[in-house]
Parts: structure tokens; sequence; C-alpha cells
């Protein structure tokens, strides 16, 4: 039985695509006392409502997370939140840098004050596999905010509140996946654009991001960041995975992207471990002083790490498809 069962859990940026499918995974399987969703818009929250139908165990907060007041009259009285709340577009951040800087890094650290301030007991950070070696600002950003959440437990030392990150790439089915834009493309019979016929990508499905979430909940001591360990797929394979025989043509690496996806750099890697049979890495701390001891798992070599070319697991093109199959039910 999961910590999170029966408890009072608060998701930040609650309406976006995770939050969504975190909110059904809560209400029937850990059926919590009280569910806070704390988002910004309006017109979202309004939607979501009415696709739970007002469950009585959903509380509604309109906030922004650059508004630390805000948050601890959202957390008072919850056990564990859930910060999903970010602004994600890399080539928006390349245009509007602080707005970035704002939500991503001092709305993480609003994030770690109120959990604090509020007796929070544990706290878990989603990330993305563009905070390892970022090279570009939203990247930046959310590494910056990686280290925020991990510095946090040495805050919270004398306090109850643990902080731990996961950290994941591509997900199918969210509003951001390219996956809504080939399907579009293939019905109006268009090519497909590839920003590079070499790129390899990690993807993992949401239910994948949900149940890791979920997990790290339950395996967490504060400090940890957890990495799924997912087969990689070529670009061109998701590609004809959704439009099979569909014309493709190069269109280039935009302004902040890479070739390959890498969600443990070599430096993370000399504190990285494999966990839960082989499911999970976890890298571990620089620094604990909140009485953290290190998990059961398997060490890595010295000169391991984690990227979507050199993953020793590939999906083929009939197992995404099957993913995508699964994603649209």
């Amino acid at each position: 039985m999961s910590v999170l069962q029966g408890s009072r859990i608060l998701v930040t940026g609650g309406t976006g695509s995770f939050g969504k499918a975190f909110i059904r995974y809560a209400l029937e399987h850990l059926d919590p006392a009280r569910l806070v969703v704390f988002s910004r818009d309006e017109l979202k929250q309004y939607e979501v409502r009415q696709l739970f139908r007002d469950d009585p165990r959903l509380r509604w907060f309109i906030g922004d997370v650059r508004d630390e007041r805000r948050l601890e009259r959202a957390m008072h009285n919850v056990d564990y939140v859930v910060h999903a709340a970010a602004l994600k577009q890399v080539d928006t951040a390349e245009y509007n840098p602080f707005e970035f800087v704002k939500t991503n890094v001092q709305g993480s650290q609003n994030v770690v004050e109120a959990a604090i301030e509020s007796g929070v007991k544990k706290v878990v950070a989603l990330s993305t596999d563009k905070a390892s070696s970022p090279i570009n600002l939203y990247g930046a950003t959310k590494l910056t905010a990686d280290k925020l959440f991990i510095s946090g437990n040495h805050y919270a030392a004398a306090y109850p509140t643990r902080f731990s990150v996961v950290r994941y790439g591509n997900v199918l089915g969210s509003r951001g996946s390219v996956i809504p834009f080939f399907r579009r493309l293939a019905e109006e019979r268009q090519a497909l654009p590839i920003t590079d016929m070499r790129c390899t990508r990690f993807f993992i499905t949401l239910p994948q991001a949900v149940q890791m979430v979920v997990d790290a909940f339950d395996m967490m001591q504060g400090g940890e960041l957890f990495v799924p360990r997912i087969p990689s797929m070529k670009v061109t394979d998701l590609a004809q995975a959704v439009a099979p025989g569909a014309d493709m043509y190069d269109v280039g690496l935009r302004p902040g992207e890479k070739h390959h996806e890498e969600m443990i750099s070599p430096e993370e890697g000399r504190r990285a471990l494999v966990v839960e049979d082989g499911k999970y890495f976890v890298i571990q701390p620089d620094l604990a002083t909140w009485g953290y001891e290190p998990p059961i798992g398997k060490p890595l070599p010295d000169d391991f790490s984690y990227r979507s070319n050199t993953n020793d697991q590939w999906y083929t093109r009939e197992q995404i498809a099957a993913l995508l199959v699964d994603e649209v039910r």
C-alpha cells in the first residue's frame, strides 16, 4: 500500500497532462482524503472539474507558484505535494528567459519554503531530461530547480519535510507531444518533418510517469533523483509508427535541441544505483546532512551515463505502434 493512500495531496500544475493523469489515478487507486488542484488557469480548472464531475474529494485553488503565500494557504493541512507546474517550451524560453526563471526557479523555491512552513511530509518534483547537461535555458532552469529541491533537505533537516525529484523524457499523450502533429499531417497526406534523421529519444507513457511519482513517494528518504530505466526509440521509427509509409524530410535541429537525450550525465553516474529490480536508477545526493542512508541497489561503472543513443534497450516500430494504441485508449 502506498504512503499516499487515504492522504491529503496537493498537485501544482494540476490541470496539465500529467496533473489530470495523476488525479485520475489518485481517485481510482489512492482514495485521497483530499486532493488539492493548484493551477493558474480558471478555464482549465473548470474543464477538469467537469472531467471529474466535481468529485467531492477534489479542492480547487487558483494560484501561481510565483506566489509563496498562496502556496502556503493551499498547502495547509496537506501531507504530500507533487510539483508539476513549470514553463516548458524550449523555444519560448529563449525568447522569454526571465519568465522561465520566475516560474521554474523562483517558483520551485517558493514550493520548498511553503512546504517546510506548512509541515508537508514529502514533496516530489517533476524534472526533465533537458536538465541533464543542459544546453538551453529551459534545461538550465530545471537543473537549478532540481538542485533547489535536493538542497531543500538541508533547510528542512530539523523539520519533517523531505524533497526528491523524478526525471524523465518525452511523454506520449502529453499536450507538448509531437504525435498529434504527425497524425494531423498524415491525415492530410503530407510529409512528416523530422528534426534530424539521426535523433533518438526517451519516451514514457503518462501512466508510467504517474506510477513513477507514486513509487518515488514510497521509496524516497529525501535527496534522491529518480530516473526510469526505459527503452529508447529512433525519431524516424516513431514517425513511421504513427504514419506507416509516410514520406519524411529533415528540417535540422532547432536552437537548444540535442541529437540524443541524456537523463544521467557521467558526473551523476558516479552517484547512481539501479534499484527496484532494475526498474529505476537513483542518483544519490552529493552531500546529505539530514540522516540519509544509501538505498540497497546495484552500483554502476565509473564512466556510466544514460543516453538515448547508447541505451541497451530499444523500442521496435511494432512496440511503438502498440504504445500509441494504448495512449489513444
